[in-house]
């Protein structure tokens, strides 16, 4: 493990107080029990997906306040908070088959708003790329890009302050075979479909402030939505990672547009 560059700011989650979300029980879902929180209203239902290890409570703000006026839905992945950690891949056609098959026992139907922060984001890239049909607008905060971690991103080429970052957020814990699916959860979004160009898509990034090659590795992958999703409104945030805690009145803005611009009836 070398010692150069910054610490990567997609390893960095917040740990989630003990104050649930609304709308917070514990479900069954494919054996398991998974920690689930939703909201009636208006549709679209949009659909909150956390960043590795994170709790669905990182959405506190935004969850509510959208929760105000439209059917808002988010949960724990399997390892997480009261979820029971599971044996199955971690990639992200098994982690979005997983979600889709929970909204639909909630009776959550499509189309939705996807919302996903971190790795999340690139769980719901995969899941807007691959479903298209139940996609009513995508929002991704700071989103993992899908070759974060190929060539000089690489782990290997990362400082010893990234390890211990990703120690934090879970990769010696039950989420680590989901850092371990990352780079082929972005094989697998550059596999599917590119999204439709008439899908309102909003991109909110919070580039490094640090110097060094990772950190110029970094920002270069966040400037490169721009080129990935040409359809898509990106916004350049003066935060840290977790737009969604630090800047929340940010992100309702995003939802809110991607909702305006859908073509979903309330």
């Amino acid at each position: 493990m070398t010692a150069r560059g910054s610490c990567c700011c997609w390893f960095v989650v917040l740990v989630a107080g003990c104050a649930s979300l609304p709308g917070s029980e514990v479900a069954s879902s494919g054996g398991r029990r998974v920690e689930v929180s939703s909201l009636p209203g208006p549709g679209p239902t949009v659909v909150f997906e956390t960043g590795l290890a994170g709790s669905k409570e990182t959405w506190d703000q935004v969850f509510a306040e959208i929760g105000k006026s439209h059917a808002v839905f988010a949960y724990n992945r399997p390892g997480v908070g009261r979820s029971t950690a599971a044996g199955t891949p971690r990639d992200g056609g098994v982690i979005v088959a997983e979600l889709r098959a929970l909204l639909v026992q909630r009776g959550a139907r499509p189309p939705y708003v996807l919302v996903g922060h971190s790795a999340g984001g690139l769980y719901m890239q995969f899941y807007a790329r691959r479903y298209p049909q139940e996609v009513a607008g995508l929002v991704l905060v700071d989103p993992t890009h899908p070759t974060q971690f190929e060539g000089e991103g690489a782990l290997e080429n990362r400082s010893q302050l990234s390890v211990a970052a990703i120690a934090v957020a879970g990769y010696f814990g039950p989420t680590k075979a989901e850092f371990d699916g990352l780079a082929e959860t972005g094989r697998q979004v550059l596999a599917a479909p590119p999204l439709s160009e008439t899908l309102p898509t909003r991109i909110l990034i919070a580039p490094s402030k640090s110097s060094g090659e990772i950190a110029a590795w970094d920002n270069a992958k966040r400037n490169d939505f721009a080129r990935l999703y040409p359809q898509a409104i990106v916004t350049s945030v003066d935060c840290g990672h977790n737009i969604q805690e630090e800047r929340p009145g940010t992100v309702i803005e995003a939802i809110r547009d991607v909702i305006s611009a859908s073509q979903v009836p309330r």
